[in-house]
């Protein structure tokens, strides 16, 4: 496989002490020396703080640290990371979730994609359960994905299959830039926010819709990772941030 080009991976993190698998982190990067890492310490109350410093100083080639100081919430941070990781020299720049649910190695995956498929500007890990893949997910957490899933696809008048899965890449540019330069109005869903963003600007220049920039990438492997911070009640919030989001992008 040829060299990944210089890509950086935001990292949100939020009192993940005893949850983040730094062996993962260090092996990764000590094999792949084109992907850097960006923890970002949302004002954590445990040593998260502590253990991000070790990970940095253990490799500073590989990993950076930005401290928040006060907890802004995932969307918040994720934002803060990028707009830091979009002004440095690298050519693609994403977000993974701390606990891993999506390996690292799928990163490679990524690049290949948005490499191979110049028209794309992003792409997302989608969570398909098909023959051969390693998808697992609680029964529960499953169809409540389905429901929103059918929402989203709605809301944002785009046959998307899977908006939440916590790993994405996007290609640096001025259009990606302007996606993160706005605080988001909301915080459980920012990532169809996102989509909504692209769907906006698209319109605006007289584009084709975001189904021509975005790729939805099967993931090979996937799974649930205990100590999760998202709750099945956490789906009534994100309905009604959903509905913000239609109000502002659709009928605004």
């Amino acid at each position: 496989m040829r060299d990944t080009p210089q890509t950086t991976i935001v990292v949100p993190c939020y009192n993940e002490q005893r949850r983040l698998p730094t062996a993962q982190f260090s092996g990764f990067a000590a094999s792949h020396p084109n992907v850097r890492f960006l923890f970002v310490n949302d004002g954590s109350t445990d040593d998260t703080g502590g253990v991000l410093k070790s990970l940095v100083a253990s490799a500073p080639a590989s990993f950076e640290l930005l401290e928040l100081g006060v907890n802004r919430g995932k969307a918040e941070a994720v934002r803060a990371g990028m707009q830091q990781a979009l002004g440095a020299d690298a050519r693609y720049v994403g977000y993974w979730d701390a606990d891993l649910a999506t390996p690292l190695s799928e990163i490679p995956r990524f690049v290949e994609a948005l490499e191979t498929t110049p028209a794309c500007d992003i792409c997302f890990g989608s969570r398909v359960r098909l023959l051969g893949r390693s998808i697992e997910r609680k029964r529960s957490r499953h169809y409540l994905g389905r429901l929103f899933a059918t929402v989203a696809s709605y809301v944002l008048d785009l046959p998307v299959y899977d908006t939440q899965c916590g790993a994405k890449l996007f290609r640096s540019s001025p259009d990606v830039q302007a996606l993160f330069s706005e605080q988001f109005s909301v915080n459980w869903t920012f990532d169809v926010e996102i989509i909504a963003r692209v769907q906006a600007a698209r319109a605006r220049r007289g584009d084709p819709g975001a189904c021509s920039s975005i790729y939805e990438l099967p993931l090979n492997e996937w799974r649930d990772v205990a100590g999760s911070k998202v709750r099945a009640r956490d789906f009534l919030k994100a309905m009604l941030e959903m509905y913000r989001i239609y109000r502002r992008y659709r009928r605004g």
